[in-house]
C-alpha cells in the first residue's frame, strides 16, 4: 500500500459556525480569526494505492459555481486537485475510485467539471464513485438546512454516470480500506479507516474536522444531530485511543494528523504533525 496526503486548497469560514455553542473566548485560544470572524480551513485529501486501485477521498469545492458563490469562501493556497495529485505521483486518469464522505459542496464539487459544449464531465474519467445510500437519498431529497451545500450541479452527475456504488453497510471496501457510517453531521457520512503498514488511521472528515474539534462538546453548528455527533466522536476517540490509531484531518491547515492521549479533561490530541512524522 502507498498512502499520500495533499491539500487541494485553503478557504475561510465563520469561526462561530465551526464551533457551535463553544464561545469565541474559548475557541479563539485554539485558532486565530480575522476581523470578519473567519478562520482558515484546508481541503486535505488522502490518496490510497492498494491492490491495483488508486483511491481518492473527496475532491474539494471544484469550480463549477460562479464568482458570487465563492465570494465568501476566500479560496487560496493549496496545490489544486490536479496539482496535488501530481505531487503524489498521479494524474486524474489514474484514479480508479473516489470515496465521497458526503455530498456537501466542499467535499464533492471537484468530481465533475463543466464541459466546453455544456453539461459536465468527470474529472476522474476512470473512477467509480463510492458513497453511502443513506447520504445519496438524503441529499437528493435535500432540506432547508443543507440546501446551500447540496448543489444539484454537483449531485446530479453522479446519478447519470452509471458508475455510482452505493454503500449499504459499514465494512471493507478494498484490502486495507474500510468504511464506517455516521449520522450526526449529515445522515450517512462515510469515515474511511486505513490500515497502513501496521498502523490504523481514521480519516475523520467532518466528524472531527480539526485538532481543535477533538473535545466531545467542540462541534460545528452545521451538524444536524449534535447529540449523535457527540456519541459518534466518543466511540471513535475511545477506540482510537485504546488501539493507538492516528486521526487524519481534512480541514486542519496546521496539522495533517495526530495521535491521542488521555488527560484529566478527557481524550485530547497528543503528538501532532504531518503524516511523514508518523510513518
Amino acid at each position: 500500500m502507498k498512502l499520500s496526503l495533499f491539500n487541494i486548497s485553503n478557504f475561510r469560514v465563520d469561526g462561530g459556525a465551526m464551533f457551535g455553542v463553544i464561545p469565541k473566548a474559548l475557541w479563539s485560544r485554539q485558532v486565530q480569526s480575522d476581523e470578519l470572524n473567519t478562520i482558515e480551513m484546508s481541503l486535505t485529501s488522502p490518496v490510497i494505492e492498494t491492490e491495483g486501485r488508486v483511491i481518492l477521498v473527496d475532491a474539494g469545492w471544484g469550480d463549477k459555481q460562479d464568482e458570487k458563490f465563492f465570494r465568501h469562501t476566500y479560496l487560496h493556497g493549496g496545490s489544486g486537485l490536479a496539482g496535488g495529485l501530481a505531487e503524489c505521483g498521479y494524474t486524474p486518469d489514474d484514479i480508479t475510485d473516489v470515496i465521497i464522505t458526503h455530498l456537501h459542496a466542499d467535499h464533492c464539487g471537484g468530481c465533475f467539471i463543466n464541459a466546453p459544449g455544456g453539461g459536465t464531465v468527470p474529472f476522474f474519467p476512470n473512477a467509480i464513485w463510492h458513497m453511502s445510500r443513506v447520504q445519496w437519498e438524503w441529499a437528493n431529497e435535500s432540506n432547508l438546512r443543507e440546501e446551500d451545500a447540496f448543489l444539484p450541479e454537483n449531485i446530479r452527475p453522479f446519478g447519470e454516470s452509471g458508475k455510482l456504488n452505493l454503500i449499504e453497510e459499514p465494512g471493507e471496501l478494498y484490502r486495507g480500506v474500510s468504511l464506517r457510517i455516521c449520522y450526526g453531521h449529515t445522515p450517512g457520512m462515510l469515515i474511511p479507516v486505513i490500515n497502513f503498514h501496521g498502523k490504523t488511521m481514521v480519516c475523520t472528515g467532518d466528524l472531527i474536522p480539526t485538532v481543535a474539534h477533538i473535545p466531545l462538546l467542540w462541534n460545528m453548528a452545521y451538524d444536524l444531530l449534535p447529540l449523535v455527533t457527540i456519541a459518534e466522536k466518543q466511540e471513535i476517540l475511545q477506540e482510537a485511543l485504546q488501539n493507538d490509531w492516528l486521526l487524519l484531518f481534512q480541514h486542519d491547515p496546521a496539522h495533517e494528523c495526530c495521535a491521542l492521549s488521555e488527560t484529566p479533561k478527557g481524550i485530547r490530541a497528543g503528538i501532532r504533525g504531518r503524516l511523514s512524522d508518523f510513518i
